[in-house]
C-alpha cells in the first residue's frame, strides 16, 4: 500500500501542471492590477496638473497685459460666452466618454462571461467524449 500511495504521489499530471502554472500567472497579474491603475492614475493626474499650473502661471502674467490693452466689453463678453459653450461641450463630451467606456468595459465582461458559459459546455462535452473514448479502449484490451 505504501508503494502505491508513493507512486501516486510522484504521479505527474499535463493537467495539474497547466492548471496550476496558468492559475500562477494569473494570480500574479491580478496582483500587480492595483498598482498599474494607481500608477496610470498618478500618472494622468500630474499631466492635468502640469496643464492647470501652466494656464494659472499664464494668467498671472498676462493678465496685466490685457487689461492695459482696454479691449471693448461687449468683446470680452462675447469671448466668455463662446468660451462657455466650449467649455460645457468638452464637460458633455467628457461625460459622455466616461458612460461609453463604463458600457464597452460591462460589454466586454458580459463577453467574457459568456465565453466561460460557452468554453464550459463545450468542455462538459469534451469529457464526456473522452470518457467514452477511454471506455471503448479498455474494451478493446
Amino acid at each position: 500500500m505504501n508503494n502505491t500511495v508513493s507512486v501516486q504521489n510522484n504521479h505527474v499530471s499535463v493537467c495539474d501542471i497547466m492548471k496550476g502554472n496558468t492559475s500562477e500567472i494569473i494570480r500574479k497579474f491580478e496582483s500587480q492590477i492595483p498598482s498599474i491603475i494607481q500608477n496610470y492614475s498618478n500618472l494622468y493626474t500630474t499631466y492635468l496638473h502640469v496643464f492647470d499650473d501652466l494656464f494659472g502661471t499664464c494668467y498671472i502674467h498676462e493678465k496685466e497685459f490685457f487689461d492695459k490693452l482696454n479691449i471693448d466689453q461687449a468683446l470680452l463678453k462675447q469671448l466668455k460666452d463662446n468660451s462657455e459653450l466650449l467649455k460645457n461641450r468638452y464637460l458633455e463630451n467628457i461625460e459622455i466618454a466616461a458612460k461609453f467606456l463604463d458600457e464597452q468595459v460591462k460589454l466586454r465582461i458580459s463577453t467574457i462571461q459568456s465565453f466561460e458559459s460557452f468554453a464550459h459546455v463545450v468542455m462538459e462535452s469534451y469529457a464526456k467524449t473522452l470518457s467514452q473514448f477511454n471506455q471503448s479502449m479498455t474494451f478493446s484490451k
